[in-house]
């Protein structure tokens, strides 16, 4: 059974009084219940966004998580969108995340926001397999697990688990397949790690331990981290993180009200930016936004909105976009809850910003749209040259997708032209499930082309793409984590070729290029499609990159799947990797193991 939305709002007005009379369990989930009272929250946000306080009845609070978990937790390509708020306080419950569905702590800091029990998430398909458990998220809480269970956080792409203080042990699988994922500014104290997931990705954080994983686990700036034993086993540790912005997050405090907290920019740090409650940023009351809905506001209103100086606040939804979605005045904050997503409608970019200084884009996604368009989001004019190096621009959590959903058409998701640009999480995605994955069903070259310096991107996950899947031609361009698997689907080497060679690279650096980074990488290859002529499709290089002193790349692990394979991992050199094989290989050491 679905729940409608009607019987989620009914719900949801329900839980926001005290509820004293009811004594539902939570068994009990497919009671029909009459409104009594309607939320003072809708007005402001939504009914799409669900605000919880401690002195609201458990039961009720346990029905309305029970329907919407019920209603979203294998809803993959659905429409329906949901932030979950929860004031400071303390709540006795197990939080179950799903499709579209961000839970926040609304505390300047986690602990303010206690859950006893579970902020988990734990929908799986056959044999426990999690990889396709995407676009969700959790973010400002303190878990304590009830009877010191393990918390499982079991994902994939898309699904970040942000400002968290666990006090007990977490896994991001469940024993199967996942191919996830991040963990970022948080503390786990005890136990962190996975069972058989393929990569993950974490920052900024303190662990009492980690434990397993697969192909590929990078670690910067963490406390507690691993030993870098490359390439006995594919971990790469980073001590600190060079320069970095966290996430702007939303509040609320009896005093101030709502508003929207900006951590300050850092550099050369590690661990969490909140550990001793000191966090330097910015609170910016939410009078200050333009808080926009998909079925109010299109983007002539929210530019509007934004040329008047206000910040944008994108409740969830689908919003299908007539124009570009301007961002011009330097330090604006777009921020999206309940992953809100942008469709363009007509083959124009969905977003794109002026060459400004320290712009904060978060928590949004972008689909193709029908029509074929140039790229999704642009940061800075094609003629962007600032130097932006003492406020730059920082994008977190952002997630562009072609096909799936609906048949879509674009040439490159994410352009990055303006220079000094944080990238903090992203996942490019051409379907390779879905509606419109066919192979000549669009134009699809890229998922992110970096024309700027002194870019650094921190959890680049960029998949399926039909030309390079990342084209670095900036200088001094960063990369702490990637993870890529190459098309499904070439129909043969004919069509999928770079100038003669088989496939084209999954990370380019352009030739031009002189000074590159890039640590812990993962490309892969599962090439499908009629066996005869799936064998004959190969990939030259995983990467390619100039041969100039200033690259450096260290640690790059290659895994082919069924038919086909990788002759090699860079530029012509590693070792060939054949259908079942894992290889690691470094740059500058030569290592490889099987």
């Amino acid at each position: 059974m679905r729940y409608h939305s009607f019987y989620l709002k009914v719900l949801f007005n329900i839980i926001l009084i005290p509820m004293l009379s009811m004594s539902t369990g939570c068994s009990d989930a497919n009671k029909r219940v009459d409104a009594l009272d309607t939320s003072p929250y809708t007005d402001i946000f939504g009914e799409h966004v669900l605000v919880f306080d401690d002195a609201m009845d458990k039961e009720a609070m346990c029905k309305t998580l029970e329907a919407l978990h019920e209603q979203q937790e294998y809803s993959e390509f659905g429409t329906e969108r949901y932030a979950l708020l929860f004031k400071p306080g303390t709540y006795d419950l197990d939080l179950t995340v799903d499709y579209y569905v961000q839970a926040l702590g609304l505390g300047r800091y986690p602990e303010e926001v206690t859950i006893n029990g579970a902020v988990q998430s734990i929908a799986s398909t056959n044999n426990n397999k999690v990889t396709t458990m995407f676009w969700r998220g959790a973010e400002n809480f303190k878990v304590i697990p009830r009877d010191d269970k393990m918390i499982y956080w079991a994902v994939s792409q898309a699904a970040p688990y942000r400002r968290m203080h666990v006090a007990g042990s977490i896994n991001f699988d469940k024993g199967s397949w996942a191919s996830g994922g991040l963990l970022a500014n948080s503390v786990i104290e005890g136990r962190a790690g996975l069972m058989t997931g393929q990569q993950w990705f974490t920052r900024n954080s303190t662990i009492g331990s980690w434990e397993g994983g697969n192909w590929n686990r990078v670690f910067v700036g963490v406390a507690g981290a691993p030993e870098d034993t490359w390439p006995e086993k594919p971990t790469t540790v980073i001590e600190k993180t060079p320069v970095v912005r966290e996430k702007p997050f939303l509040t609320y405090a009896e005093a101030e009200g709502w508003a929207v907290f900006v951590p300050a920019l850092q550099r050369d740090t590690s661990g969490p930016s909140w550990i001793h409650k000191d966090e330097k940023g910015e609170l910016i009351p939410i009078a200050h936004f333009h808080i926009a809905f998909p079925d109010k506001d299109n983007a002539a209103s929210i530019n509007a909105a934004l040329a008047s100086g206000k910040h944008l606040l994108l409740t969830p939804g689908i919003y299908k976009l007539e124009e570009t979605i301007n961002v011009t005045r330097p330090n604006t904050v777009v921020l999206g809850l309940g992953l809100p997503t942008l469709v363009p409608q007509s083959g124009q970019i969905a977003l794109a910003t002026d060459d400004v200084r320290g712009l904060k884009l978060a928590g949004f996604m972008v689909d193709a749209g029908p029509e074929y368009s140039p790229t999704l989001i642009q940061i800075g004019s094609p003629d962007a040259a600032a130097d932006h190096s003492d406020n730059p621009t920082s994008l977190h959590d952002i997630y562009c997708r072609v096909g799936g959903a609906s048949t879509g058409q674009v040439a490159t998701t994410l352009t990055i032209n303006s220079n000094n640009v944080i990238g903090d999480h992203f996942w490019l995605w051409r379907a390779d499930h879905g509606t419109g994955t066919d192979w000549m069903e669009g134009q699809h070259k890229h998922g992110l082309v970096v024309n700027g310096d002194h870019v650094t991107i921190y959890g680049l996950f960029n998949e399926h793409f039909q030309s390079y899947q990342t084209l670095w031609n900036g200088e001094y361009g960063r990369t702490y984590f990637y993870q890529s698997e190459i098309p499904y689907d070439p129909p043969n080497l004919e069509v999928w070729n770079d100038n003669g060679k088989p496939g084209f690279a999954s990370y380019k650096v352009a030739g031009h290029v002189h000074h590159h980074q890039a640590y812990g990488l993962g490309i892969y290859s599962f090439f499908k499609g009629e066996p005869e002529v799936s064998k004959e499709v190969r990939l030259e290089n995983a990467m390619e990159v100039p041969d100039h002193p200033g690259i450096t790349i260290h640690h790059i692990s290659t895994f082919a799947g069924r038919n086909g394979g990788i002759n090699h991992v860079i530029n012509g050199l590693g070792p060939c990797t054949e259908p079942g094989e894992l290889k690691h290989y470094d740059r500058f050491k030569g290592s490889e193991k099987e």
